[in-house]
């Protein structure tokens, strides 16, 4: 039975992660859209999702403390709430400003939400069952890639960019009512103390897993943040090619995020390091290939498998070292993933106004190799704890 509960949650989680990040990333789609309505720079239209990531970055880990003492079922409902509201209000295209302001709010509870919802589904169920769990919610950030941001992109790309916020808002809203008739309360028991819970924050291996997390995230979004223009600029494709590029993106990161949640848990060093050679490769891919739509087919598709589980790798790697403290490191590998798509699309953006669209994958190679130089003295705090408990 309690089995069962774990196994909803995850689903309904998953459906609200599809909202979330549908809200969070689609505007990549119809940046240039927002760009042209605005009158501004690429650049400049990025800042809806810098600023976005960088307030979850600044203030998630906070939040989360504050509100692990509540009720979960209620904190996942509040921070959907502020999503509609925030997507409600954007349909009516308000000035710059005030939709920069729209972005922001619902920022306050994303932590929470992923926090809340993984540690509900995954409480008292085995550690491989955990990382199953964790990957069918994570899995909702590859979903919407491949639902929800490709539909609105193709519908913005025939209509208007308004109407990706209705669509948005909408699945929010299935999700809201889902969870109010469908999940029990869900009471915090066992409130820890902040002092337990920050104590993580002093462990080697827990440090090491925040920096490949922020590191392979910013080496992604450097190139990310910016697909639909890349795609435009540099391989000629239409705003429609584009919906298609990111429906086949999303599929194989569906795929890709499916097999690394059963991998993740056996094989951790191996699985991370064989997606981190996603970073060095797609330069390359991009830059020895045509523009003919197979050859940049298969270079998306490449993309997306080797970005798709970038998300729930850096779950794996932080709270396989704070199993103790799993909320607070939930909302510590969310701050610090956005943390990282806000880097990403900063650095992307600043590179892009300095020396134009072209550059934007090779900046994540950088960043990817820092990254593994990172899982490697991971690996290294690995072997030295497990050769101590011999």
């Amino acid at each position: 039975m309690k089995s069962n509960l774990n196994k909803r949650i995850a689903y309904i989680g998953c459906l609200g992660v599809i909202g979330i990040i549908s809200t969070e990333f689609g505007v990549i789609g119809i940046l240039p859209q927002i760009a042209d309505y605005y009158k501004i720079n690429i650049g400049t239209a990025g800042y809806l999702l810098s600023i976005f990531a960088l307030t979850i970055a600044l203030t998630g880990p906070f939040m989360v403390l504050y509100v692990s003492k509540f009720d979960k079922k209620k904190i996942m409902m509040y921070a959907l709430g502020l999503f509609l509201i925030s997507n409600f209000f954007s349909i009516f295209s308000p000035p710059f400003w005030l939709l920069m302001i729209l972005r922001i709010l619902p920022t306050i509870l994303h932590p929470a939400f992923f926090s809340m919802v993984i540690a509900a589904a995954t409480k008292d169920t085995s550690a491989q069952m955990q990382m199953r769990l964790t990957s069918m919610i994570i899995g909702g950030i590859a979903l919407a890639q491949v639902t929800l941001i490709p539909f609105t992109t193709f519908i913005a790309s025939i209509y208007t960019w308004q109407l990706s916020y209705v669509i948005q808002g909408l699945l929010i809203l299935i999700t809201l009512i889902i969870i109010y008739k469908f999940l029990p309360s869900m009471p915090n028991k066992e409130v820890k103390s902040f002092k337990n819970q920050l104590s993580i924050l002093k462990r080697p291996r827990f440090i090491a897993g925040t920096a490949l997390n922020l590191l392979l995230i910013t080496a992604w979004f450097c190139s990310y943040s910016y697909f639909a223009d890349y795609l435009s600029k540099e391989k000629g494709l239409s705003a429609q090619q584009i919906s298609y590029m990111l429906l086949l993106f999303g599929i194989m990161g569906v795929i890709s995020n499916f097999l690394a949640g059963r991998l993740l848990g056996r094989y951790m060093f191996w699985t991370t390091l064989f997606f981190l050679a996603g970073t060095f490769l797609l330069p390359f891919a991009f830059q020895y290939t045509g523009s003919s739509l197979l050859s940049i087919s298969i270079v998306v598709g490449f993309w997306g498998i080797m970005y798709g589980p970038c998300f729930l790798i850096g779950v794996g790697h932080m709270v396989s070292a704070a199993s103790d403290a799993k909320e607070f490191a939930n909302s510590l590998q969310t701050s610090f993933g956005n943390l990282g798509v806000s880097l990403g699309t900063a650095i992307g953006g600043w590179f892009i106004n300095h020396y134009g669209i072209s550059i934007t994958p090779w900046i994540g190679l950088g960043f990817g190799a820092l990254a593994v130089i990172i899982i490697f003295w991971r690996a290294w705090l690995d072997r030295a704890i497990t050769a101590e408990n011999l």
